[in-house]
């Protein structure tokens, strides 16, 4: 029988009688995108695993072959936030959001070992998790993006925090583009900490099961670094890095003090470099709004704390919510799928500073940060 639970949990045995808990994104059609259901059943499981002296470790993975988790289930949002008037609370999306970033800053600050198997599609909520993870395992089957411009979004999840922290100015280029990067280039932009072929996924389980963990919580992290270095080593998936061979073209590329500069520079250049030529097209495609919104965000956010990146993107994630942009390219993505979204503002040059502004501030409704405890 098919398990229908959005998220499968099972306790492996260790060699010293301890668990390391097997935890399985189930939602294989929609290449495991993470929703309210997930995140609900998720939090209070990490939560409890936490204090079990009993728990070594955590490994995380998604169902089938294809996804770790392409993102968070946005369709299930639109589908609220359009019976509700602009400007108004979006409760289903709200909850989200505030549920979703408090669990990824939990997996940002877990006590234990979480081993991320981040196979496949890893796009927008599945970067958040595998971000987040002490240990995460790459293979050369891995593709991951930021994919939120043509959404009305902008890359949330811990992006102001994550993509500060890549090599230059690679994660503004991927925030602002929403180009895809593939294996070892993943691993060279800081997300993900060993290369392992993607038919072993069995054979790590295996291994960290073999393994005697302690109950040191460093020595547990110590023995997930040995176990999965072992691992690497022999099943090495380490390839060609075509994104970071281009890291001085990127840097050069993006080096403008505004993002409409940095669009017109890659769509010059893209008339000539054929491996620039997605990104240009994605920019006809990505909502002026979001544009300008990641901008700021990006820029603002290189010196905050992860829990400040948090609150800043919740303020924006909301905001975005209550605003016209995100409900329609939603639908016209992927809700009617007709790929003509009518933008709020046209183009990103039309785009006012105090839209903009707007988004970083929670709305007069929120008497406080839902999360101020983090």
């Amino acid at each position: 029988m098919v398990d229908a639970s959005p998220v499968v949990f099972e306790a492996v045995a260790t060699a010293d009688g301890q668990r390391v808990m097997r935890v399985r994104l189930n939602a294989e059609k929609s290449l495991n995108a993470l929703s309210q259901a997930m995140i609900d059943a998720l939090q209070p499981a990490l939560d409890e695993w936490a204090a079990d002296p009993a728990v070594a470790a955590i490994f995380l993975e998604g169902t089938g072959e294809k996804a770790f988790c392409a993102g968070g289930d946005v369709v299930s949002l639109y589908h609220d936030m359009k019976q509700r008037p602009l400007g108004e609370p979006a409760p289903v999306a709200e909850h989200f959001f505030t549920t979703e970033y408090r669990l990824d800053h939990l997996v940002h600050t877990y006590p234990k070992p979480i081993v991320c198997w981040a196979d496949g599609i890893v796009m927008g909520g599945g970067v958040g998790l595998l971000a987040g993870c002490s240990h995460g395992i790459l293979t050369e089957r891995s593709r991951l993006a930021m994919p939120e411009m043509p959404l009305g979004l902008f890359p949330d999840v811990g992006g102001t925090y994550f993509l500060n922290r890549m090599p230059g100015r690679t994660g503004y280029f991927l925030g602002l583009t929403g180009e895809h990067v593939f294996g070892t280039d993943i691993f060279a932009l800081g997300l993900g900490n060993y290369m392992i072929q993607s038919d072993q996924r069995e054979a790590v389980v295996d291994a960290l099961a073999a393994a005697s963990w302690g109950t040191d919580e460093r020595d547990r992290h110590e023995t997930a670094s040995r176990v999965l270095g072992d691992l690497w080593r022999a099943k090495d998936a380490t390839g060609e890095t075509p994104f970071m061979d281009r890291y001085a073209r990127i840097q050069e590329l993006t080096d403008h003090a505004t993002p409409g500069a940095v669009m017109a520079a890659i769509q010059s250049a893209a008339e000539s470099e054929e491996w620039l030529q997605s990104a240009a097209k994605g920019f006809k495609r990505a909502c002026p709004v979001s544009l300008a919104v990641f901008d700021r965000q990006y820029r603002g956010g290189r010196h905050l704390s992860l829990t400040e990146c948090f609150r800043r993107e919740l303020c924006i994630a909301v905001q975005s919510s209550r605003r016209p942009d995100f409900r329609e390219g939603v639908r016209a993505l992927l809700v009617d799928k007709d790929r003509s979204p009518a933008w709020s503002v046209p183009s990103l040059a039309e785009v006012s500073d105090d839209v903009v502004d707007a988004h970083f501030e929670l709305p007069a409704d929120y008497s406080t940060d839902p999360l101020a405890d983090l």
